[in-house]
């Protein structure tokens, strides 16, 4: 019997190119040129350290009236809150003052026995709320001025004093 016997050859492999080889851009090697040292003049060496020291100076000058108005806006804001809180409360005193003044006229109402006192009492109400409303008006007419004058006055001043420093 004849046996077969088959080898197969194999083929030299071909080297593989790296992938990124091919997309990569060739590469130069630049010359290395010495540079000169420049010595600066100790003229403007002097103006440069002078624009320096002024920079800071004006630097600090400008971040204390920042912090100085930061300071400020905060103790107005709380001015103004305060005030606003005052207001409100006053608000809130004048209608309490106003229901219940009108609860005491509807009561009055239930006691009446004729038209001519009901005329009499809507009268003498009425007479009355006019001049609670009036006074409640003033009171707070003179409360919202005086939180104005509060939280804008130093707000003033105090710009002005911290424009003044940086100037």
């Amino acid at each position: 019997m004849n046996e077969a016997t088959t080898t197969v050859k194999s083929k030299p492999a071909k080297p593989v190119a790296p992938v990124s080889s091919i997309f990569e851009l060739p590469k130069f090697d630049l010359p290395k040129f010495d540079l000169p040292k420049l010595e600066v003049p100790a003229a403007f060496r002097e103006i440069a350290e002078k624009g320096v020291a002024q920079a800071k100076d004006a630097y600090e000058r400008v971040k204390a009236a920042a912090e100085e108005a930061t300071d400020l806006l905060e103790d107005t804001y709380t001015t103004a809150a305060k005030g606003a809180a005052d207001y409100n409360l006053k608000v809130i005193e004048a209608a309490r003052a106003n229901t219940n003044a009108a609860f005491d006229y509807a009561r009055e109402l239930l006691d009446v026995k004729s038209f001519s006192e009901i005329i009499e009492l809507s009268t003498a109400h009425a007479r009355k709320q006019f001049e609670a409303v009036s006074e409640q008006s003033k009171e707070l007419a003179a409360l919202a001025q005086k939180v104005a004058t509060e939280t804008t006055e130093p707000l003033k001043s105090g710009v002005t004093k911290a424009f003044r420093k940086v100037a």
